[in-house]
């Protein structure tokens, strides 16, 4: 997990500008948020992660059970607040900007 980590927020110089360059860095990031997301649920399975990449922005949808929002969520928004501010962390050196929001 933490050479994934590595990897996303382009800690390891030159493989992370050929990954960038062949565009591949929005994979990565809806990747991370699946595998963040299926950590944090009771039914993991019913997990689904979408996302729709344009040139200057990454929209990841997360859809999953109704009694599992809640946990994704979090008590005041705290989680899903985190789960951003680590998504856009990592798509700032893409140059693009992440919204991450839990569909209804």
């Amino acid at each position: 997990m933490f050479s994934f980590l590595k990897k996303l927020f382009c800690g390891d110089g030159d493989e992370c500008s050929s990954c960038h360059a062949a565009g591949n860095g929005g994979g990565d990031i809806e990747t991370f948020v699946d595998y963040v997301v299926r950590k944090l649920v009771d039914s993991p399975d019913a997990v689904k992660v979408e996302s729709e990449d344009s040139d200057t922005a990454l929209n990841i949808r997360i859809i999953c059970n109704e009694e599992d929002r809640g946990k994704i969520i979090g008590r005041r928004g705290k989680t899903i607040n985190a789960i951003r501010s680590l998504a856009n962390g990592a798509a700032g050196r893409l140059q693009k900007k992440v919204t991450v929001e839990v569909v209804d």
